[in-house]
């Protein structure tokens, strides 16, 4: 039971870290409209690069699942997890306060043949002092499919994803 209850932990991380977290070059430097990104969680790692994005931060923009998703991107996790974005995140920031928002995350994440797809809304990342990095906040994603063994939601704690766009 340990082993799904990483797993949804793990996908629950990345639905976090893709929804929100976005980081452009400080002023001065062109933006390449692309987002790296990386998750740590029970000792379990995930990340990807050169995702592309609909435009640069501050303006509204959407991250394009086909650039993290394998074969087109290069998403990896250690620990033996696979893990898949289903949908083409919104993401609006208020540079203001600091924030981003993503509208809505919709994951799924596979071990050892068992699946579970999580889905989080609204959530809110708080940009890392003036760079477009951006951190989480604690947030829930609630299972919308999957095995009876996966956990019915999955918490995030925050600061356990961060993006970087470039």
């Amino acid at each position: 039971m340990r082993q799904f209850s990483t797993l949804s932990c793990v996908t629950a991380l990345i639905i976090a870290a893709t929804a929100g977290a976005a980081t452009a070059a400080t002023s001065g430097t062109t933006a390449t409209q692309q987002v790296d990104g990386v998750i740590v969680v029970a000792g379990n790692t995930c990340t990807w690069t050169n995702a592309r994005t609909s435009a640069n931060p501050p303006t509204a923009l959407s991250i394009d699942r086909a650039g993290i998703n394998n074969p087109g991107g290069n998403l990896s996790c250690t620990g033996g997890i696979t893990a898949a974005l289903n949908n083409n995140p919104n993401v609006t920031f208020d540079d203001a306060a600091g924030h981003a928002t993503a509208d809505v995350i919709d994951i799924t994440g596979t071990m050892s043949g068992i699946s579970c797809r999580y889905k989080a809304t609204n959530t809110l990342w708080n940009r890392d002092t003036t760079t477009r990095k951006y951190v989480n906040q604690a947030f829930t994603a609630t299972k919308t499919s999957g095995s009876f063994l996966c956990p019915g939601s999955v918490t995030t704690a925050a600061g356990d994803a961060s993006l970087l766009f470039h």
